[in-house]
């Protein structure tokens, strides 16, 4: 199996804690259930820790959402059972739209993207020829100083 398709199921692991984490916390009456919010919190470290892993290899926008679309999909479906809750038609709906966004999003990280081995994704760097003045050894040519953004204070009188 390659390293994408285990970054998928390891994805698809971390969307079902979602479900749980979202699931558990409902039951958990805004933390006041020592039961469910045991159980949220056990959730929530699994959820986050899987879609670290995930988001190794899979692109993070696409990873996250498809995370959430999992999680808010998983817990609408079950939140009827679990609580007194309705899942409506026009509800039903929706999450069919999320579905197919979610299968879309899949279906868009195909075959085609190229293969980041584990842990050698790296944040994004400025371009080698965007040199700051005090990066490239000369002084700033415009004898004026540097502008940082915040405006000049007054000199004290």
């Amino acid at each position: 199996m390659s390293a994408r398709a285990r970054a998928w199921l390891v994805l698809l692991l971390a969307g079902v804690f979602e479900v749980g984490y979202a699931l558990s916390v409902g039951g958990s009456e805004g933390f006041t259930v020592l039961s469910w919010s045991l159980v949220a919190v056990v959730f929530f470290l699994l959820t986050l820790y899987a879609l670290s892993v995930a988001l190794r290899t899979v692109d993070v926008g696409i990873g996250y959402a498809v995370w959430a679309g999992i999680g808010a999909v998983g817990a609408a479906l079950l939140s009827p059972v679990f609580f007194d809750e309705s899942l409506t038609p026009a509800k039903a709906l929706w999450l069919t739209v999320i579905i197919a966004g979610v299968v879309w999003l899949k279906l868009a990280d195909g075959p085609g993207k190229t293969e980041h081995p584990e842990g050698s994704r790296q944040p994004a760097q400025e371009p080698a020829t965007a040199q700051r003045p005090e990066q490239s050894g000369r002084p700033d040519q415009t004898g004026l100083p540097e502008q940082t953004g915040l405006p000049e204070r007054p000199a004290p009188v």
